[in-house]
């Protein structure tokens, strides 16, 4: 399975020049867990509901207050729509992520997010299942 198959293709995003207070209204309306930070178009950052949290609270200042630009995030950890769903799953473990923007080029396409992953391990599942079986028919005994 492909991250094409599952991925969300509406991504929420907010520019880098905004405030924590841009962003919480973006998470709230769009009603997802995280946005990406984007400069020009292209992502920069990932800004979750905890990285808010934390900041509103480390700083004790009012979220209109906080540019995004002044909450740390380290470099990005991006994958692409044809990358396998069990590449990017042992990405994230190895990163210490749970959301992954998708890029295609130098265009941000859509996201994957470790629910993401956890509903389609069924798939997964009959996936290799179904690629165990034409291994074992083709292999030499």
């Amino acid at each position: 399975m492909q991250v094409r198959e599952l991925m969300s293709t509406d991504v929420v995003t907010v520019a880098v020049g905004a405030t924590l207070a841009d962003a919480a209204d973006r998470l709230l309306d769009a009603g997802v867990g995280s946005v990406i930070v984007v400069e020009d178009g292209d992502p920069v950052g990932i800004l979750t509901e905890s990285a808010v949290l934390r900041a509103a609270r480390d700083t004790g200042s009012p979220l209109g207050d906080i540019d995004i630009r002044d909450v740390g995030h380290g470099a990005v950890v991006t994958t692409t729509p044809s990358k396998a769903v069990t590449t990017v799953a042992r990405l994230m473990a190895d990163e210490g992520v749970k959301k992954v923007p998708v890029l295609d080029g130098l265009d941000l396409v859509g996201i994957v997010t470790l629910t993401d992953i956890v509903w389609a391990l069924p798939s997964l599942r009959e996936e290799a299942t179904a690629m165990e079986a034409v291994r074992d028919k083709w292999s030499p005994r």
